[in-house]
């Protein structure tokens, strides 16, 4: 019925048992229809004070009728009792990140890959913007909203439900009228704050004397992830949904199809998505909406190409980081003008330092930029940067501040080029030149060092310690409390009761989570301690090879290069520093405070290439080095930087130098670009 026929005067303690649940239901129909026409079509039909009026109706009524109250009832977007954490939930399935460029050449290249490995140049792609929120998975069960997890590590992120409840924009139940709801549907959408309830909210925060917010996406951020959902209701956060990631029920053969039925169950999506055929028509696409970024309501980094054809997708698949089949298209990076007021020195885990520039604060694409890396001595030198000049930046990938050129400035003198220490800032030590970076040598009683091997540590990759992040691991060192690594383990609550940030709870669960790891993996101990050259795969291989952490510190440098993407370079750093005295004596403290260092059995990494190690040189046509490796990887081969005895495969494209000599020297097997193409469609590995 017309919401204006409906009863809204009579008391709610006057209404029969029968009517009221008649009264609640159409109530519920109606909101839900509003709800849609506003957030969905784009068309409201009533004013914001009749909504209000049958929002409060049936608040009035539930509460009167307690049993007529539901999970998907409008009223339960007002948040209840604050959370004593946000739980950690798996993802339905993957939550992928996408690969990216700026370069309209790349996107043809990509494209002509997905061409060639599908065989067929009639092909369609699906286009829509590429929002600059904070990714969501939406699970629905028999219709209903069950869960709502932020993206996290892909895998797994925070259950959030609570909050995204008070979205307006999010359904709590799927609408049926168009198509009937699936049994179980797990959806990703993009929580956004547009620009202008941004500043609107920003306004509030300066007048109640808080802290503004640097940029929609992480007042969006931190709105989704607060323990009090009352909170999150008060901000203006919508939610659009433009994928799914799993559906029992129904099949779709297109993105378009599914686009379609995200729509009609009734969620917002993305403005002008639209399907193409040609690059010339993704270009347009991509101008347009670069064109129109300043003048949106909402920012956005790019535009996202995507295979239309979903049997298609699954025929491409994806590596462990981002599917083949869609590219993110960016924008250049929004710059601006600012000035250079001190270059500073940071010394970083690995003792290098590099110069800062401190800026005089400058928004860049909404976020407030105030320093920016300069690299190294030599990029330094070579681009002339000097304090006090009038430089421009932008944010890499909208990301991360780069100081782009010098401005000069006619009649103005210069400061004198900036010089990097003679000593380390943070320890005082002679400094050492490795070509272009400049580097601390005191490796084990540098602070600025070891608060940065702490963190690494205790990283995800390494020992996984909860609560030993950045901002902890600088407390710890300023304070004394830990001088070396294995200072970790002795750490007692009482230690950490006086320092900021701690309290009983928190001091108790952070020496918990440190004493959990006294047994740990092989592999993660050895990424720990921070050995050149070492990352998280090489360690994984240093374990499986040698078993125990004494047969590796004994171990000569043929012997390490008998393991599987060790090259002469790699084996002479891991042998260098368990050969160094105080690096040796510091691993042994560490040692003899572990309970056990494991290394998994029966674990086999399959895959056609499994055991090969392969070397690419020169320029390849069809696709990049770095895909190339990819590939290769993916296929449980390892791809090497330098040649050696152990090298089963050398790829040659154009312009190679140097290691064809050296593979022909050693008998290494050499592919010809066409013969690695073969290779892989031998071993039924698309492109």
């Amino acid at each position: 019925m017309p919401d204006e026929a409906l009863d809204l005067d009579t008391p709610a303690e006057e209404l029969p048992p029968d009517d009221a649940r008649e009264l609640v239901a159409t109530i519920r129909a109606e909101i839900a229809r509003h709800d849609r026409l506003y957030h969905v079509d784009g068309h409201p039909e009533i004013s914001d004070a009749r909504y209000d009026r049958l929002f409060q109706r049936l608040q009035e009524v539930e509460k009167r009728f307690p049993h007529l109250q539901s999970d998907t009832s409008p009223t339960q977007r007002v948040a209840g009792e604050p959370r004593g954490e946000l739980p950690t939930l798996p993802h339905a399935a993957p939550m992928l990140s996408l690969d990216s460029t700026q370069d309209p050449e790349e996107v043809r290249r990509f494209l002509d890959r997905m061409r060639k490995a599908l065989g067929s140049d009639e092909i369609e792609y699906l286009l829509e913007p590429k929002l600059d929120g904070v990714s969501l998975e939406l699970v629905y069960e028999r219709g209903v909203l069950a869960r709502a997890v932020t993206r996290g590590n892909g895998r797994e992120g925070e259950g959030v439900i609570d909050n995204v409840r008070t979205i307006p924009s999010v359904p709590l139940r799927l609408r049926e009228a168009d198509r009937g709801t699936p049994e179980f549907l797990s959806v990703r959408g993009e929580v956004l704050m547009s620009l202008s309830a941004f500043e609107a909210l920003n306004e509030e925060l300066v007048k109640a004397g808080v802290e503004p917010y640097s940029n929609p996406r992480n007042s969006a951020s931190g709105a989704l992830r607060q323990l009090d959902a009352s909170i999150t209701a008060r901000r203006p956060l919508q939610c659009l949904a433009y994928d799914v990631l799993e559906v029992r029920g129904p099949t779709f053969r297109s993105d378009e199809e599914v686009v379609g039925a995200l729509r009609e169950w009734g969620f917002p999506i993305p403005e002008r998505v639209r399907t193409v055929r040609s690059v010339d028509e993704i270009l347009e696409y991509h101008a347009a909406f670069e064109r129109d970024r300043d003048s949106l309501d909402y920012e956005i980094d790019g535009i996202v190409v995507k295979l239309n054809g979903l049997r298609e997708r699954t025929d491409l698949g994806a590596t462990a980081h981002h599917p083949r089949w869609a590219i993110a298209f960016k924008f250049e990076p929004r710059k601006e003008i600012t000035r250079i007021e001190r270059i500073v020195i940071q010394v970083g885990r690995t003792g290098v330092l590099t110069p800062v520039a401190l800026l005089l604060p400058v928004e860049v694409g909404g976020v407030t930029v105030s320093r920016a890396s300069l690299h190294n001595r030599e990029e330094l030198e070579r681009r002339d940067i000097r304090e006090e000049d009038l430089v421009r930046v932008q944010r890499a990938g909208d990301v991360i501040p780069q100081v782009v050129e010098v401005i000069a400035e006619e009649g103005r003198t210069r400061a004198a080029p900036f010089s990097m220490p003679d000593r380390c800032p943070e320890c005082r030590t002679p400094v050492q030149t490795k070509g272009p970076f400049t580097v601390c040598p005191n490796r084990l009683a540098c602070p600025a060092q070891l608060k940065g091997r702490l963190s690494h540590f205790a990283s995800r990759e390494g020992l996984d310690i909860e609560g030993l992040g950045s901002e902890t691991a600088s407390l710890l060192v300023e304070r004394g409390l830990v001088t070396e690594l294995a200072d970790v383990f002795d750490l007692e609550e009482q230690d950490l009761l006086p320092l900021p940030g701690f309290a009983e709870k928190s001091a108790r669960n952070l020496t918990a989570a440190i004493r959990s790891r006294r047994t740990t993996e092989l592999r993660r101990f050895l990424y720990a301690v921070g050995i050149p050259e070492v990352g998280s795969a090489v360690a994984g291989d240093l374990a499986s090879h040698f078993g125990t952490l004494e047969r590796l510190w004994d171990a000569g440098e043929e012997d390490i290069q008998d393991v599987g993407g060790v090259g002469p370079r790699m084996a002479e750093q891991i042998r260098g520093f368990f050969q160094e005295p105080a690096n040796r004596a510091a691993v042994a403290r560490l040692r003899d405070r572990m309970e056990a260092l494991t290394v998994p059995t029966g674990e086999s990494p399959g895959g056609p290439f499994h055991g090969r190690r392969f070397v690419f040189t020169g320029t390849l046509e069809s696709m990049s080095r770095s895909r190339a490796k990819e590939l290769v990887e993916d296929a449980g081969g390892r791809a090497v930087s330098s040649v050696s005895g152990e090298t089963h495969f050398l790829v040659a494209g154009a312009g190679r130098g140097s290691k064809l000599e050296a593979a022909r020297k050693l008998g290494v097997t050499i592919l010809s670009e066409q013969e690695f193409l073969a290779m892989l469609a031998d071993a039924g590995i698309g492109l």
